[in-house]
């Protein structure tokens, strides 16, 4: 099943041997190095899980009902992602609860139920409680409602392996910068191969869907790179931006979370005043905030969503606002006139499009941080556990 997979990085790909360096290898900030790590850093992890689907790694009962997902921060908006996957590909329902949250408020306690607890350094306090708030509650009842734990961290040894029934490694190496890059790409591959194998366990896809995924993921670290060669075309779109208090990043579907992890990032590194939004939901009220000082990112592949999408941005460009396009390189020259700056992503299958459309945002949210001369490395205000 791996016959297409690359098991190691190739020759004139540097980096590999530098996953788990805490050097600069000769980069001016730590990271910039981790964001052209991820083609080496995700096809590492693919040629880990590969050839795991005819044999699973996991017993996670095949009778669930619904699946939590606790997360905080970057590791949130992956686990958005994952609830797309799982409800439209394995048909359960799934809830997603931030850590600090759902120990305020937790999710009604079903049976039969998976709790996914996804952090990069295993050592997130909020995720860690709410694990264990979780398993507590759940070890006093009937066995229908007993816990069923599944970590995924970028740290196998950490605080969360030690309270879960299941570990999953994202393999991505040692991350230093504060603003996670090359460990949220990692942890949507393990989450797509988690919901691969859970899909083929309760037969709610073919084998033969699952091989045709598992070509599309080949390719992905070919067209990482090539995404990483969009960076000549960003350093001008941040040098433009650098003057801006406010930016608004949109996207619909599957890439709403990447809209809210490309604002994340933005107020992370760069202090910009970034909102992530559906691009539907920006038009019932938060549209009335765009005038031409306020540039709009826009995340538009062109996928089901993508008529829709553009019908939005119609009526951003009305307000005067400029417009950022992150694009697939299938998308119409009459659309792609709408936009001020465009972008041009590889075409890959629609649920794999959030590991490409971040990447042109962690690259943006790098350049206008430089550009402002601001510690990207290491923003104000947060503290890091190093993942790795």
């Amino acid at each position: 099943m791996n016959s297409n997979l690359p098991t190691a990085a190739p020759a004139n790909q540097p980096y590999a041997d530098d996953l788990y360096s805490d050097n600069l290898c000769g980069f001016p900030h730590f990271m910039l190095k981790e964001i052209q790590q991820q083609p080496e850093s995700v096809q590492i992890c693919l040629a880990h899980y590969f050839h795991a689907i005819s044999e699973p790694l996991l017993s996670v009962p095949v009778n669930l009902n619904e699946v939590h997902i606790l997360a905080c921060g970057t590791s949130y908006h992956a686990g958005l992602i994952t609830q797309h996957w799982i409800e439209q590909l394995v048909n359960i329902p799934v809830r997603v609860r931030s850590g600090s949250e759902f120990q305020e408020a937790p999710l009604p306690m079903t049976a039969n139920t998976l709790t996914i607890g996804i952090t990069q350094s295993g050592e997130t306090a909020d995720t860690l409680n709410a694990i264990a708030l979780d398993k507590q509650r759940r070890l006093a009842q009937s066995e229908v409602f007993q816990p069923h734990l599944l970590g995924i961290t970028n740290q196998p040894n950490s605080a969360l392996s030690q309270r879960v029934d299941w570990t999953m490694p994202t393999l991505a190496g040692t991350e230093i910068g504060v603003a996670a890059t090359k460990t949220f790409l990692n942890q949507l591959i393990v989450c797509f191969y988690f919901t691969l194998e859970l899909a083929l366990s309760r037969q709610a896809i073919s084998p033969e869907t699952v091989q045709a995924y598992w070509a599309e993921l080949s390719t992905l670290p070919a067209k990482i790179r090539a995404v990483l060669q969009l960076e000549t075309q960003i350093k001008p779109i941040a040098q433009a931006m650098i003057n801006q208090q406010h930016c608004m990043v949109l996207g619909r579907g599957i890439n709403q979370a990447i809209a809210l992890e490309g604002a994340l990032k933005l107020k992370e590194t760069t202090y910009l005043h970034a909102e992530g939004y559906s691009a539907g939901e920006f038009m019932h009220g938060p549209i009335a905030l765009l005038d031409e000082r306020v540039p709009v990112i826009a995340i538009a592949p062109t996928d089901s969503t993508h008529a829709a999408m553009i019908a939005n941005l119609r009526q951003v460009k009305s307000h005067g606002s400029p417009i950022i396009g992150i694009l697939t390189e299938d998308v119409p020259p009459e659309t792609a006139s709408l936009f001020d700056h465009v972008l041009i992503l590889p075409a890959i299958a629609d649920p794999l499009s959030p590991i490409l459309s971040v990447i042109p945002l962690q690259l943006l949210a790098y350049h206008l941080a430089v550009q402002r001369g601001l510690n990207v490395d290491k923003p104000r205000n947060i503290t890091k556990t190093l993942s790795e």
